[in-house]
């Protein structure tokens, strides 16, 4: 038994669950903003569990996947795939049980729910991971189109169907994504560059990452403000959303005019608290 949970502990990084976490928040905020305040508990149990599995499935692929550009960073290097605690055939089966769980049972409630989270997955694992990330920096774009499924997929779930909020919530996450990434690119400029991974800063420089930062804050900061008022938002609420994109539009602005580590370092953090946020308001 000790030996299972020790083994346990050393596959539990390989879901990044602070990072599975907020996507599947997306997930249930998209829902709860379709179906609030109706509550469905074996939906949201269901949407709960089929969104963990299948993001920590397309995960754990990734990780499985990017197992070599991994050993080359300082900050990678110790994990348990890149470091050998973990056999590479054992994480591929994981990933893969995992993905298909996720996608089987989110199938299984709903055949365009499912779609979604395959798709997500998709883009995620082959798309992204696979095809263009070691090729090009603009793989984010498609990163962040992945990232933007669970909330769709949560809000299709809540409605049967598609329609604009949906879509503008997805863009919100898609255009929030850049701020996250691209932050944490500069700041990891070094390992990047050493794994052989193009990225914004590599490419075009820190100015222009910079820049890109800015302007997708202030794309994202508008669609969850918009996607607030179309789904009914109080105008209380609306108002602590407001701060919120303030603050993130701030320290994008100041990321821009006065750069350094700290500001940087800053702006990566904020962005997943004002995520965070933006989806307990949307699921209030």
């Amino acid at each position: 038994m000790k030996s299972f949970f020790s083994k346990l502990l050393h596959y539990l990084p390989l879901i990044k669950g602070l990072q599975t976490g907020l996507l599947v928040a997306t997930g249930l905020a998209g829902y709860l903003s379709a179906r609030c305040p109706i509550f469905n508990m074996g939906t949201i149990a269901g949407l709960f569990v089929s969104l963990f599995l299948s993001i920590s499935g397309s995960t754990v692929l990734n990780m499985w996947y990017d197992r070599d550009i991994d050993a080359k960073m300082g900050r990678t290097k110790k994990r348990p795939l890149s470091s050998g605690i973990v056999s590479d055939g054992e994480v591929l089966r994981l990933g893969l049980t995992l993905s298909l769980l996720g996608v089987g049972l989110a199938a299984a409630m709903d055949t365009l729910y499912g779609l979604i989270i395959f798709a997500g997955l998709f883009f995620d694992v082959v798309v992204y991971t696979i095809w263009l990330k070691r090729k090009t920096c603009w793989s984010i774009v498609w990163g962040g189109i992945s990232g933007g499924m669970p909330i769709l997929a949560g809000r299709v779930l809540g409605l049967g169907g598609f329609d604009w909020i949906g879509i503008i919530l997805s863009l919100g996450i898609l255009f929030w994504i850049p701020t996250h990434i691209l932050t944490f690119s500069m700041k990891y400029y070094d390992d990047y560059k050493a794994a052989g991974v193009p990225t914004f800063p590599s490419t075009y420089g820190f100015y222009v990452t910079r820049a890109v930062i800015a302007i997708s804050s202030v794309i994202a900061a508008f669609a969850m403000g918009i996607a607030g008022w179309g789904i009914g938002m109080t105008f209380g609420y609306l108002r602590i959303l407001i701060v919120l994109s303030a603050g993130l539009l701030t320290l994008a602005v100041a990321t821009l005019l006065r750069p350094s580590e700290q500001v940087n370092f800053g702006l990566f953090k904020y962005a997943s608290l004002y995520m965070l946020s933006s989806m307990i308001l949307i699921m209030a």
